[in-house]
């Protein structure tokens, strides 16, 4: 009398597998990625133009961020259930949620590869050595960076004078300007004096220059922060569905390795298996014979 077994037999999880599916859907989101930054979907920038982009722009930016990771996650979690080394025996469910957990497994460690990936191309694009901070560097760019050009801008300065202190501490200031109490009444004083003193301009013009100033940069930090609302929103629900694509793609994966049809809302899947004649080429093909049992 066979008996039903719903514990597998053979190794609980086949690393190899994972790796493959986590490299090549790291790999795939950095094409994908790379293309979208060269069409100029690209909800970041180092240029000061980038803050004029349109919410439209941005919300683009962020659907093309969730469908590279639907194709990405999707291609690894599926490798990762297609080439794992299948049960010796077990019940469908079980190996369905074996392929899955595979996809899940693959779709971690393409994040963790991602992550690092984009932590050594910072570091290696940051300006400096590393543990030295970079002179030209200061709290507000490159953010506001027109702005501060702007507040700073001379006919005449004398040359090799170094503003980097001034334009630091300008930075600070413009940042509260966003803030809910905005800019202090005495560092609106302080800044006009140093325009005044620093670009030779009357009280008067030095003044309307901070004022204006002070306008562009809270418009600038609201919407910046619109955009990285969006990126953070855009990030969370490409992850999210990229694990859900990772489970169903692995589960595909691990029916086509085993001689399955794919489930009705797949069924566009098994196209090329239709077009060669494939046991599965047709309903008239009659019932599937399901996974074997332990005996």
């Amino acid at each position: 009398m066979a008996v039903l077994s719903e514990q597998p037999t053979g190794s609980l999880a086949s690393w190899s597998a994972v790796f493959g599916g986590a490299i090549s859907a790291a790999a795939l989101s950095s094409v994908l990625l790379g293309f979208g930054i060269a069409i100029g979907l690209s909800v970041a920038s180092t240029a000061p133009t980038w803050r004029d982009a349109s919410a439209a722009l941005a919300l683009l930016s962020g659907i093309y961020l969730i469908l590279q990771a639907l194709l990405s996650f999707g291609l690894g979690g599926y490798l990762a259930g297609r080439i794992r080394s299948p049960f010796s025996a077990g019940a469908p469910d079980v190996t369905e949620r074996a392929d899955g957990v595979h996809g899940l497994l693959s779709w971690a460690l393409a994040v963790i590869f991602g992550l690092a990936l984009a932590a050594l191309a910072t570091s290696i694009g940051a300006p400096g050595k590393a543990g030295v901070a970079a002179p030209s560097a200061t709290a507000a760019e490159p953010l506001l960076s027109s702005e501060l050009d702007r507040l700073f801008r001379a006919p005449r300065r004398p040359a090799n004078v170094d503003l980097t202190a001034e334009r630091a501490e300008a930075g600070r200031i413009l940042l509260t300007s966003a803030g809910h109490t905005g800019v202090l009444p005495e560092d609106r004083s302080y800044l006009v004096q140093q325009v005044a003193g620093l670009t030779a301009l009357p009280p008067a013009d030095a003044e309307r220059r901070v004022d204006d100033v002070l306008g562009k940069s809270r418009t600038a930090i609201r919407k910046s922060r619109q955009t990285a609302v969006i990126l953070a929103f855009s990030a969370a629900a490409a992850l999210l569905l990229g694990a859900v694509a990772a489970w169903s793609a692995a589960v595909a994966g691990g029916r086509h390795r085993d001689g399955e049809p794919l489930p009705r809302w797949m069924s566009h899947g098994d196209m090329l298996t239709r077009r060669r004649g494939g046991p599965f080429s047709s309903p008239a093909a009659g019932p599937v014979t399901p996974r074997p049992l332990a005996e």
